[in-house]
């Protein structure tokens, strides 16, 4: 066993590790940041629909402001890639989380719409740099056995932080003059969150190793397992450990276009935009369309927060599948069954011809699939590349979902005016099937391998 590197030890001795208390503190300290995420993403499509009535803005001006965001979150990808893979997960965790929630907090004092759009980037810059960061950092700890299930939990933080906005948006925005600047300034409460980060997660050993910081890798190994054996019995690491680990060469972002990568690369970028821009371009006008089709906007709301509590249950189903039934499978089916509901929804939203009941049900319908999806792209992605470059070729893949989202509302918004509700959101639906079609033609099993 002296003969292998230090690289090759520590991801052995995590990936023998039974899954514990200690990883699944990781998942709620992660999870929790996944949370504040998706509330400051949930919340500006709510706070659009406000303005749409306060600020009298037109179809295409909110689509600006929903793309503002975007357009930071694609800058943000772009940068925290290359910036976390060289100065480590855990800085650039602390950073961008502290960026958005500054800027969030000055969107609540914004004073006209240009000073509002100029926030909202800011705010993406640190979302968007955040994200890729968080699934990263999360798989490298967790035993290749179990890394799709607690990445795949992760996910759910995602519908919670959602749902968070939904409700305070429905009690708040509607009921408060100027509630919108409330509901942005609740979104600086990650900057607090900052020092449970600095205190309670580790930097990556994975990546520590890989920088020839050997002593500072393995004493974090040290601990965790120190952490794990209070709880979990811990057998011996042993050959076939080290042999399961697979080392990769000498990682740069060229690596990402290389003939073991490039068909990847691809996949990947074509996935996360086409995944991104469906999920954009449905959510973040889906408040606006209830509106349009003649429900208040208190109601509007609470059907959203509906629709949004059917993205618990196929997130669980989803984490615990993966495991079992492979990545790329689950992912294929899900895209597909999510573009297939989509349409129904778009039908129904856009002819009126059911009952609203039925209305939100093919909505519940069509969350239920999309939640899906993300639950296991954002498993998925970091496990195809060597941790030399896996926030980078993450953080690239999220880039181009950055520019599908960016594209998504305003794509709607201009396709609202020429096609309709039914013809809007059937583009969305076009955007999962091509999804599903790239993944099934081009993606790679990663089930229950080691990271290299």
């Amino acid at each position: 066993m002296n003969n292998y590197g230090t690289p090759v030890v520590v991801a052995a001795r995590l990936d023998r590790l039974p899954l514990s208390r200690f990883h699944y503190k990781l998942l709620i300290i992660n999870g929790c940041a996944w949370a504040f995420d998706a509330f400051d993403v949930g919340l500006v499509t709510f706070i659009a629909t406000a303005l749409i009535q306060s600020w009298h803005l037109s179809s295409a001006q909110v689509g600006i402001l929903l793309s503002s965001g975007l357009f930071g979150m694609m800058a943000g990808a772009f940068l925290s890639g290359p910036a976390a893979d060289r100065f480590g997960r855990k800085a650039v965790f602390q950073w961008t989380m502290l960026l958005f929630s500054i800027a969030s907090l000055a969107c609540a004092f914004a004073w006209d719409f240009t000073s509002l759009i100029f926030f909202r980037f800011l705010v993406g810059v640190g979302l968007g740099g955040e994200t890729p960061v968080v699934t990263a950092l999360m798989g490298e700890f967790i035993p290749a056995g179990d890394r799709g299930k607690v990445q795949g939990l992760i996910n759910t933080f995602w519908a919670l932080g959602w749902l968070a906005a939904a409700a305070l948006s429905y009690f708040i925005i509607p009921g408060i003059q100027d509630g919108w600047r409330w509901a942005f300034a609740a979104g600086a409460l990650p900057a607090f969150y900052i020092w449970v980060v600095r205190r309670k997660l580790p930097e990556s050993p994975r990546w520590l190793a890989l920088q020839g910081r050997d002593k500072d890798a393995l004493r974090i190994v040290e601990h965790i397992e120190q952490e794990v054996a209070k709880t979990k019995t811990i057998l011996p690491l042993t050959e076939a450990n080290l042999a399961a680990v697979s080392v990769a060469g000498k990682s740069s972002i060229s690596m990402l276009f290389s003939q073991t990568y490039w068909k990847t690369t691809i996949m990947l970028w074509l996935l996360w935009f086409l995944g991104m821009f469906g999920y954009y371009g449905l959510f973040a006008w889906l408040p606006s369309l209830l509106v349009k089709a003649g429900h208040s906007m208190v109601k509007s709301f609470l059907y959203v927060v509906v629709m949004q509590l059917a993205y618990i249950p196929n997130q669980i189903l989803c984490a615990y599948g993966m495991d079992k039934y492979g990545r790329k499978r689950l992912l294929t089916a899900n895209l597909l069954l999510a573009g297939v509901a989509t349409v129904l929804f778009g039908w129904a939203l856009g002819y009126g011809a059911l009952e609203i009941s039925q209305v939100v049900l093919l909505g519940v319908l069509t969350s239920f699939f999309v939640s899906g999806v993300w639950g296991i792209t954002y498993t998925y992605t970091p496990e195809l590349y060597p941790t030399g470059i896996r926030v980078t070729g993450t953080s690239m893949a999220a880039t181009c979902s950055r520019m599908g989202s960016m594209l998504a509302p305003l794509v709607i918004g201009y396709a609202l005016n020429f096609v309709g509700v039914t013809g809007a959101i059937a583009i969305v639906a076009g955007a999962f099937i091509a999804a599903g079609i790239v993944v099934a033609i081009l993606g790679k099993e990663t089930q229950g391998q080691s990271l290299q």
